[in-house]
């Protein structure tokens, strides 16, 4: 929602000031909503952060960044937002809380986050079903659009 290419430039400087320092940063692509019937494309792309923060603590932080660059809760799972960010992974760590999942457990299944991820990181072995990036995103079924525009 919004200026989507602003939203993200915003959330990239916040990320990088006050989280860590920013390692890789993937093109910026324009998909179809997933999970979701909103009549717009989405802005997605994937960072690289090496971090002092642990997991919960950088999830946190996640959290105020979107609310800086204007989130506000809509109750829906799956919606249009001004911003969202997840974390895909935290090095191989595996982690399952009540409210945080890493990997996150959709990764494999989006092409929106697996086209940007290859960009930046190909060969990262998904902790969980041990395959790397290139390949989960070779047998990915999703069939939504993703188109880099930059």
């Amino acid at each position: 929602m919004g200026n989507r290419k602003a939203n993200l430039n915003k959330a990239l400087r916040l990320l990088g000031s006050e989280s860590g320092s920013i390692r890789k940063v993937s093109s910026v692509y324009e998909t179809e909503p997933w999970g979701c019937s909103h009549k717009n494309n989405f802005y997605n792309q994937v960072v690289e952060l090496a971090t002092h923060l642990g997991p919960i603590e950088l999830l946190d932080r996640l959290h105020e960044i979107e609310k800086l660059c204007g989130r506000k809760p809509s109750g829906e799972h799956y919606a249009a937002r001004k911003l969202d960010i997840d974390i895909l992974f935290y090095e191989s760590s595996i982690i399952t809380a009540e409210h945080i999942k890493i990997p996150h457990p959709l990764t494999h299944r989006r092409l929106f986050v697996l086209i940007p991820l290859a960009e930046i990181a190909p060969v990262f072995i998904h902790p969980v079903f041990g395959n790397t990036i290139s390949q989960l995103l070779a047998i990915c079924e999703d069939e939504k659009k993703v188109l880099k525009i930059g």
